[in-house]
């Protein structure tokens, strides 16, 4: 590849990210903009913990002290912090990695979608432009507060792997993404352990002979090893809270189309949803993409696969029981449409521990949605060249207006908040000296999602003074913890107060008759004993 030819694969990521969110974000430094209240915040904070006090495996005691949180479920990233371990001392105190981590996996997401296109294409216009078409799905940039949840490279490099019988026998190649993808996000895990097992199945049914199927199946048995076993370490499997919540952020049945915010698409309506469907049930393709899969379906059944294709569209059928599976579980078994429910239908109660473990459930039809518009973009590279070209611009013309709302709507946001003060609810220089004459913090109510920015806030501040903090919004709580904060807060209520604990009393709370209590930036703190 010339290096005139690879300048789309800097020059189009940069774009992207240029398009959509604020340089400022890039500094590493720079940490006001995530400390916001979102699942930024949260995840930024574990890395944060981590690189100021971790222990065991990917594990801080510095969050929902004493028992401690994993990464995993702090909505942090433990490949990042793995890769960061090395240079912790080195780090500036005041750390971020969510703005160069974005721009990261849209370098990534271009790269694989060019190297699952390239094969297909007939020109490097044509090439380029299925690229962009790839790189434009809505669903990746409405990611925008979950930045664990943008490597939707996982998922293109997943079907690269698969389209290709060659690539699909790899089983080296397959542990690797495994590996990445249970280091990641254990929802990202999911999907490309769905790709993957499509892959094996369709491997050991076509193998040529029982010593190729015997590889396959030993392999196949390795890499669900090492993959439990990380997920394991990782605290996958314990004993957490339930929710209770599935079908809650599910996908609705019209989400292809409904925009579901109004600043989302220039030309179709948005219907309202209902139950937090409008952001985790969030699958809008656009204008362009939804116009892009009828033409195709018409185009693959008039005229002939090229040669390129070599049947690449037949092999993507053994994805199809899979990809099935995935969007029954994203659509759940309490069905949406246009806002409002058409039915539940009820679950067997063994199924809840499971359910709950993908209760944001609207996520998992991702890979449907990018299979479909590989394949849809492969079978209109069966027009002549002058035809796939102008075809192919136009419905990109189409899906980059479509998607101008969105753009402002990601654009103001962040540059609304790169211009805040690093910590907006709690400017009081009081904080630090407080945190500093404290042993440990507490929230009261222990339920920090009352009042997550200004936790977060605080909580940062804790932890880079290495003080432990007793609370956490976190992706799961184990049963021990809930336990010990409803103790904890009926001691307190009780007017019981533990040596050297800060409380932080947040969403209106008061402290108990006689216990001595300052106010600082609209709540009330109860210092600790040391502190006068």
């Amino acid at each position: 590849m010339s290096a005139v030819s690879r300048l789309p694969l800097i020059l189009l990521p940069l774009a992207l990210f240029a398009w959509f969110f604020h340089p400022a974000m890039l500094d590493p430094t720079n940490i006001g903009w995530i400390l916001r209240g979102t699942d930024n915040g949260e995840g930024a904070l574990g890395l944060h913990a981590w690189l100021h006090g971790g222990h065991g495996f990917l594990r801080t005691g510095l969050l929902n002290a004493p028992e401690g949180v994993s990464l995993l479920f702090t909505d942090s990233n433990p490949l990042v912090a793995l890769l960061l371990t090395p240079f912790a001392g080195l780090l500036p105190a005041d750390f971020q990695m969510v703005g160069p981590w974005i721009l990261f996996c849209l370098v990534l997401h271009v790269a694989f979608a060019r190297a699952l296109l390239k094969d297909y294409a007939p020109d490097t216009a044509t090439l380029w432009i299925g690229v962009a078409l790839l790189s434009l799905l809505p669903t990746l940039y409405a990611r925008y507060v979950h930045w664990n949840l943008m490597p939707h490279w996982l998922i293109l490099w997943a079907l690269w792997l698969f389209v290709s019988p060659r690539r699909a026998s790899n089983l080296q190649a397959w542990g690797l993404l495994m590996l990445g993808a249970v280091l990641i996000h254990s929802y990202l895990l999911v999907m490309v352990a769905a790709i993957w097992a499509s892959a094996m199945l369709e491997r050991f049914a076509t193998a040529p002979s029982p010593r190729d199927r015997l590889r396959i199946v030993i392999g196949a048995l390795v890499i669900a090893a090492m993959t439990a076993g990380i997920a394991l370490a990782l605290g996958a499997g314990g004993s957490y809270a339930p929710t209770n919540t599935y079908g809650f952020f599910a996908m609705p049945l019209d989400a292809l189309w409904n925009p579901a915010t109004d600043s989302y698409s220039v030309f179709l309506p948005a219907t309202t949803q209902r139950d937090g469907r409008d952001f985790e049930g969030f699958q809008y393709l656009g204008l362009g993409l939804l116009i892009l899969l009828p033409l195709a379906l018409a185009v693959a059944g008039r005229t002939k696969p090229r040669a390129e294709e070599a049947g690449v569209l037949r092999r993507l059928l053994w994805l199809a029981p899979a990809l099935a599976v995935l969007t029954l579980v994203a659509v759940s078994n309490w069905p949406h449409f246009a806002g409002s429910p058409v039915g539940k239908l009820p679950l067997p109660t063994f199924l809840a521990p499971i359910t709950d473990m993908v209760r944001a459930s609207g996520r998992l039809f991702w890979p449907t949605a990018y299979t479909l518009v590989f394949a849809g973009i492969v079978a209109l590279y069966r027009l002549s060249l002058p035809r796939a070209r102008l075809l192919l611009a136009a419905l990109l013309a189409v899906q980059f207006f479509d998607m101008l709302g969105m753009h402002i709507a990601i654009g103001g946001f962040h540059a609304r908040e790169v211009a805040h003060s690093v910590y907006e609810k709690t400017p009081d220089p009081r904080w630090d000296t407080l945190i500093a004459g404290a042993r440990d913090i507490a929230f009261e109510p222990a339920d920090v999602t009352l009042d997550l920015q200004r936790f977060q806030e605080i909580a940062w501040r804790a932890v880079k003074a290495g003080k432990p903090v007793r609370s956490l919004y976190a992706a799961r709580t184990p049963v021990e913890t809930q336990l010990r904060q409803a103790r904890e807060s009926a001691a307190f209520q009780r007017g019981e107060r533990v040596a050297g604990r800060m409380y932080v009393l947040i969403a209106g709370a008061k402290p108990p008759a006689g216990m001595p209590a300052v106010a600082i930036d609209g709540v009330y703190v109860v210092p600790a004993v040391s502190v006068r």
